[in-house]
């Protein structure tokens, strides 16, 4: 069946051009701009459903899905397949990583046009909006008016109210929303594991995917989704056997899907496997910029920062990526954890200067954090006062530990830096900001030790405590959590009397 093409795009040719499509893969980087040149032509001179399905069979296997010209690329196939088969539209709707307003409306317009949907279009416009502008009561409106119409068990809809109680930060509602659907199908699990995994249950992002294996194959995202599930456990275990799984159960296209390796990337950095990491890296064929982006943040995060620099210089010399404000946020954070000041600033200018990318406030905080590590209290003071954005409590709190380690630091600029970080109100980064503040008057040219005893009464009677230490470790899959000097376990007295009985015999 020939596309039923608009005028104004070009005129449907005869029935007995709809051959099947000859892909062309010998010469060119499937990454680069000639790729995607070639498949949006073979797009335009396309025929019939069954050639467009062969060209987006052809996109999914041979295109990164960061790209933006990959997202163009879909856009159109969206708009050609939503003028004659909207089933379809809403397939290639749902394999892109991002949508836009352009795809969301083009397929809107699609149910528009359709007969019977019209209904359909108007909610998919409710649900957009409500998600984009995280308008909860909207959404709610949206939902009850879904069930009134009696698309409640309509299961696009369904995954777009999960979407949109998460992205809401109902995590209950969405939660609800999946467990009464008729019909659960593979995206539908992606998404209520996806939501979990953005509001940081990751445990019950698990939980769910142990479900879902009893019903479907997991895809690449759902992989991608445990793996980053996992990755904020720290579970290293769980993350190896999450790649043995891809590895062994997974088909080629999966094992060898961007995102997926990407995030097992980012998994092994945050458990501590640099090794595994780079292993995995430089075992990809394809990497895109969110690839590069996790072995420089891994290398930073690692203290490897002369390895995460030599990595930018890889990135940097490729045609097919081009570095981004994540790239060099990793590489300023690499800088910060050395002490390459110098570096560290050269850095900063090539991002502004060269690659004209707007710095963001976490760029200033590392700039900031790079200079008063360094002990440069008035070059870090200089950048705080002069960010055109206004700082955070991170930031501040960059500068107050600063002072806390300078000998005879100036009292009135610390007590300042302190109280902009307690007007901020954000209480987990203000706990400490008076221990720091204890330090720099014990360490005042002539020591104001009545100043740090006042503190400490203070933080004693307002139920400050200073931060524990704490720890997590993995036994047999779940994750243990215990604190300096922690008297929670039952078992607690006995266990400090083997640490003792230990002490003594290494003694």
């Amino acid at each position: 069946m020939a596309l039923a093409i608009p005028p104004n795009h070009r005129p449907p040719p005869p029935p007995h051009h709809h051959l099947p499509i000859t892909f062309n893969t010998s010469n060119g980087d499937s990454l680069s701009p000639s790729h995607h040149s070639r498949l949006l032509h073979l797009l335009n001179q396309c025929t019939s459903m069954s050639q467009l399905k062969q060209i987006h069979a052809h996109t999914l296997r041979t295109t990164s899905t960061t790209n933006p010209h990959t997202l163009f690329l879909h856009s159109r196939i969206l708009h050609f397949s939503s003028l004659t088969d909207i089933r379809y539209a809403f397939r290639v709707f749902n394999q892109i990583e991002s949508p836009n307003s352009f795809t969301w409306n083009t397929l809107i317009r699609g149910c528009a046009r359709s007969s019977g949907l019209e209904n359909q279009a108007l909610l998919l416009y409710c649900k957009i909006a409500c998600a984009y502008l995280f308008a909860l009561s909207e959404g709610k409106q949206a939902h009850a008016h879904v069930v009134k119409l009696g698309f409640g068990s309509d299961v696009y809809i369904g995954n777009s109210l999960i979407h949109l109680y998460a992205s809401c930060g109902c995590l209950d509602y969405a939660q609800k929303v999946f467990e009464k659907m008729c019909v659960r199908r593979v995206v539908s699990w992606n998404v209520m594991i996806d939501s979990l995994v953005g509001a940081g249950e990751f445990e019950s992002s698990v939980k769910v995917f142990g479900q879902m294996q009893r019903l479907f194959e997991p895809d690449g995202y759902t992989m991608q989704c445990v793996i980053n599930a996992w990755a904020g456990l720290g579970a290293l275990d769980l993350g190896m056997w999450a790649h043995a799984y891809v590895l062994r159960k997974c088909d080629n296209a999966v094992a060898t899907n961007v995102l997926v390796n990407s995030s097992l990337v980012d998994m092994y950095c945050k458990c501590g496997s640099l090794d595994m990491a780079l292993q995995v890296f430089e075992g990809m064929n394809k990497r895109d910029v969110i690839t590069w982006n996790y072995m420089i943040l891994g290398f930073a995060m690692h203290g490897k920062a002369e390895a995460a620099l030599k990595c930018f210089d890889r990135i940097v010399n490729m045609e097919s990526c081009r570095p981004n404000s994540i790239t060099f946020l990793g590489v300023l954070s690499a800088c910060s954890h050395r002490g390459m000041v110098n570096e560290g600033r050269k850095f900063f200018d090539v991002m502004v200067k060269e690659y004209k990318i707007e710095p963001r406030l976490e760029h200033y905080g590392c700039l900031v954090d790079l200079v008063a590590r360094a002990v440069f209290i008035d070059e870090a003071l200089n950048l705080v006062t002069t960010t055109p954005m206004k700082p955070d409590a991170v930031i501040w709190r960059s500068l107050l530990d600063a002072c806390s380690k300078q000998q005879h630091a100036s009292i009135e600029l610390s007590e300042e830096v302190a109280g902009q970080i307690l007007e901020s109100g954000e209480e987990d980064v203000s706990r400490g900001v008076y221990v720091l503040l204890s330090r720099v008057y014990a360490s005042a040219s002539a020591s104001r030790w009545n100043d740090v005893g006042s503190i400490w009464k203070f933080m004693t009677e307002e139920g400050i405590a200073k931060e524990l230490g704490c720890s997590l470790i993995d036994i047999d899959g779940i994750m243990h959590e215990f604190f300096a000097g922690d008297t929670s376990h039952p078992c607690s007295r006995e266990l400090y009397q083997f640490l003792d009985a230990m002490k003594e015999r290494l003694k």
